[in-house]
């Protein structure tokens, strides 16, 4: 059974967990900067590059891995989220990318198979950032046409991380946080070229994030847009992270839910962020949130982003057990097109 087919019989049965923040519990750990250097020599502060903790300071990244299985997750992300040469390129760290995916990749696949010894399926998800970089907008008020990146160049920083990824064992490759469509579409295009590389299907999960309660993202697209924009490469998930807390997020779910014939997927923050940038949202506030979409057939996979805990993991878990999972629905033949709104033409 390939890693599609196996997520999507444990869907059928029951609402299944994802896992947490990494950045938020590695901060628990309050770390010093030789922590996060370790021995590797880099002439720039590394202070904050969490993702080169899977080269210094493993221990900390299975911890927080293990911790959210015991919690309930039947996903684990790797902690990979900026593990990319763009994103490294701050840190002077660039040439270590494939170093970092391939170690990342390899504790989280280690720690789901010691928990699946239970007998109940544990998968990895490959987690792919954003960049700090758009293909949609100018950095520059003064020049709107200029790009500081094209959509080739992105598609390769995304392929050089997807193959380290996959050569670590993950089962999924998760392209989160998506503020710009065409960033996206750039690690679509690179998932797509690597699994016809391999010869072998590499599910991808996507992941959208809002920037406004209209229900955009930074490149403008609506959630129903984006659905349309990127349906065509068969996600085995859906669904939106991050921006929001369960609370403001809770009509874009229904929407999603509605028109998507594959997984829904979401991981709000722990609500919205204090003054000081913490999040105070409990975990059974969490739970009782999210337990709504559940009951209303909206999701298929719950978990939490900025500021969640293993503790929320757990409360969610424990709020949905029971519960019967959304069946993805095929809907009615049409041409689906997309701008930054959604347009469907009858068939």
């Amino acid at each position: 059974m390939t890693s599609r087919e196996a997520l999507k019989t444990a869907a059928a049965s029951r609402i299944l967990l994802t896992d947490g923040a990494f950045g938020t519990e590695i901060q628990n750990y309050k770390l010093d900067e030789s922590a996060y250097a370790g021995s590797l020599g880099l002439g720039h502060d590394q202070k904050g590059n969490n993702d080169l903790l899977a080269l210094t300071r493993p221990d900390v990244v299975d911890a927080i891995t293990r911790a959210y299985l015991a919690a309930g997750s039947d996903i684990v992300s790797t902690n990979t989220f900026s593990a990319n040469r763009i994103s490294q390129a701050d840190y002077g760290a660039e040439d270590l990318v494939r170093d970092i995916n391939i170690a990342s990749a390899r504790i989280a696949r280690a720690a789901a198979d010691d928990a699946a010894k239970d007998g109940r399926p544990r998968f990895v998800a490959g987690a792919i950032g954003p960049t700090n970089k758009t293909l949609s907008l100018s950095p520059d008020v003064n020049d709107p046409g200029y790009r500081e990146i094209d959509f080739d160049y992105l598609k390769g920083v995304y392929r050089e991380q997807i193959d380290a990824l996959l050569e670590g064992g993950v089962d999924f490759i998760l392209i989160e946080t998506v503020f710009d469509t065409l960033n996206a579409k750039a690690g679509i295009m690179a998932v797509l070229e690597a699994q016809q590389d391999l010869g072998r299907d590499v599910p991808m999960m996507l992941s959208m994030t809002l920037t406004d309660l209209s229900g955009r993202n930074l490149s403008g697209h609506t959630v129903e847009a984006f659905w349309h924009a990127v349906r065509h490469a068969r996600p085995v998930t859906i669904g939106l992270n991050c921006s929001f807390g369960a609370e403001q997020l809770r009509p874009h779910v229904r929407t999603l839910s509605q028109i998507a014939d594959t997984l829904i997927m979401v991981y709000p923050n722990a609500g919205l962020p204090n003054d000081l940038g913490a999040y105070d949202e409990l975990p059974e506030e969490t739970a009782a949130l999210v337990r709504d979409w559940a009951l209303d057939g909206q999701v298929n996979i719950l978990g939490g982003c900025c500021g969640s805990t293993p503790a929320h993991i757990a409360a969610i878990a424990k709020a949905v057990e029971g519960l019967p999972a959304r069946q993805p629905k095929a809907p009615p033949v049409a041409t689906r097109l997309a701008g930054l709104e959604p347009m469907i033409l009858a068939a």
